[in-house]
């Protein structure tokens, strides 16, 4: 059977769009924690931390770090993922029916990447198949050692 061209490069295009999506979501948690990157209508400052803004930067800043790195890969998408769910049904369905009317595109992207890495995890290039290895490896000299 043929592979697509493109089927060489699963692993590193994985890796890419876990880091991208990691990147990306993180700046939304930099916007409530640390007021950085907001458009210049914004009102300035930031949101109370123990609060449902706050939560949800903690979440996205520090999740996002972690998909970022690999770490967690699966359980942390989880949250993401039902994160953005609640986001979208909280904040944009109340707006109407479509995504595309109701400015939720973007949450609605989010759950289902961040589901999909919860399925697939963080792949061949993160902290996670690093961890896993280590500790294969090392299963394997204990059962040598039987």
């Amino acid at each position: 059977m043929r592979h697509f061209f493109m089927h060489r490069f699963e692993e590193v295009t994985l890796a890419l769009l876990r880091v991208v999506a990691g990147l990306m979501f993180m700046q939304h948690g930099a916007q409530k924690l640390f007021g950085w990157l907001k458009p210049p209508d914004a009102p300035p400052g930031t949101v109370e931390l123990f609060s449902q803004m706050g939560v949800a930067g903690v979440l996205e800043f520090f999740g996002g770090l972690l998909i970022v790195l690999g770490l967690l890969t699966r359980p942390v998408a989880f949250v993401l993922s039902g994160l953005m769910a609640v986001a979208y049904f909280m904040a944009h369905a109340p707006n109407g029916l479509f995504p595309v009317l109701n400015k939720g595109e973007l949450a609605v992207l989010y759950c289902f990447v961040f589901l999909y890495f919860s399925a697939r995890g963080g792949g061949r290039y993160s902290v996670d198949h690093a961890v896993a290895g280590r500790n294969t490896a090392a299963d394997g000299l204990r059962t040598a050692r039987v």
